[in-house]
């Protein structure tokens, strides 16, 4: 297939596009960075557009190859915290881009299927169970609003329109080549010399961790499940895991006898428990297969690696 995926160069564009890469499948990417064509080839050999999503940079991708029967949409913000400082451009980035794709799809590609990454930040923080995908939306963060407004963007188009959609509310996803946020810090402190990890809360927040492998799989089934019902669907494995648990974790795979400790201070708005009800995952046939210990344990040997720390 002909393949459009809108944030490629970011952590799970990259994966999926060389997942389908060497599935033999036409790639082309857009978003924003400079990506040297020797990178960029590593993941995959196809075109790679550094630009806003609008009409004239997809038409221009579109001039370079047949039109896309696919589009994986993973654009937009991609963390609470920059929301907040920004949230205009985190607007622009999740909302408005997502406009522009869903005007482009009914205007020159109306035969595309289209799934878009949303997020877990939907949902808001207080929450106790796992959450399942019927539940009211009640967002906290403008990344989690942005998020649900992109999904609402799909939803008019799906039904007003006919495109055929998909949202997959992904939950914390890790992995090899993730920059950022928790497990990229950690290591990173640990880097550095410091004797263990001095982190905010309680260390009881529990979270739901996905491997990027896994997320792969969730995104490509949601392709077969596009339509104009919008269908919506969690990205997750539906089980619990404390961020003590994770932190403690990275400290054993570390080694040196690290140890982490919690300063008791959250901040304000973080959930005490984010988890999927993967109910309906399931109902697809998705199983996710990576268990947390040996996704960590392959995450500290990257970072290691990729550091030159023996």
């Amino acid at each position: 297939m002909r393949i459009l995926i809108t944030g490629a160069r970011g952590f799970i564009g990259r994966h999926l596009a060389g997942y389908l890469s060497s599935q033999g499948h036409d790639v082309a990417g857009i978003g924003h960075g400079a990506w040297p064509d020797g990178e960029r080839a590593a993941w995959y050999r196809g075109e790679w557009l550094n630009g806003d999503i609008s009409s004239p940079n997809l038409d221009v991708l579109a001039g370079r190859g047949e039109m896309p029967e696919a589009i994986f949409h993973l654009a937009g913000g991609s963390a609470v915290g920059p929301s907040f400082v920004a949230p205009a451009e985190d607007f622009h980035r999740s909302v408005v881009a997502t406009s522009e794709l869903l005007e482009w799809v009914r205007l020159r590609a109306p035969s595309a299927r289209v799934v878009m990454a949303s997020s877990a930040a939907v949902y808001g923080a207080n929450h106790s169970e796992p959450i399942a995908e019927s539940v009211d939306c009640v967002p906290f963060s403008p990344y989690g609003y942005h998020k649900r407004m992109a999904e609402l963007v799909l939803e008019s188009y799906a039904r007003n329109f006919g495109v055929r959609v998909c949202v997959v509310r992904l939950f914390s996803i890790y992995g090899p080549e993730l920059k950022k946020q928790l497990l990229w810090d950690s290591c990173n402190r640990l880097a550095t010399g410091e004797s263990g990890l001095a982190l905010g809360g309680d260390g009881t927040q529990l979270r739901d961790w996905l491997h990027i492998e896994d997320a792969v799989r969730i995104l490509l089934l949601a392709l077969n499940n596009a339509s104009e019902e919008c269908f919506i669907v969690n990205g997750g494995t539906g089980q619990a895991t404390s961020v003590r648990e994770i932190a403690e974790c990275v400290c054993e795979f570390w080694g040196g006898r690290k140890s982490a400790c919690f300063t008791g201070v959250s901040r304000s708005g973080d959930p005490l428990s984010l988890v999927a009800d993967i109910e309906r995952l399931r109902s697809l046939g998705a199983v996710p297969h990576r268990f947390w210990r040996d996704g960590l344990l392959e995450y500290v040997r990257w970072y290691k690696s990729q550091s030159g720390i023996l």
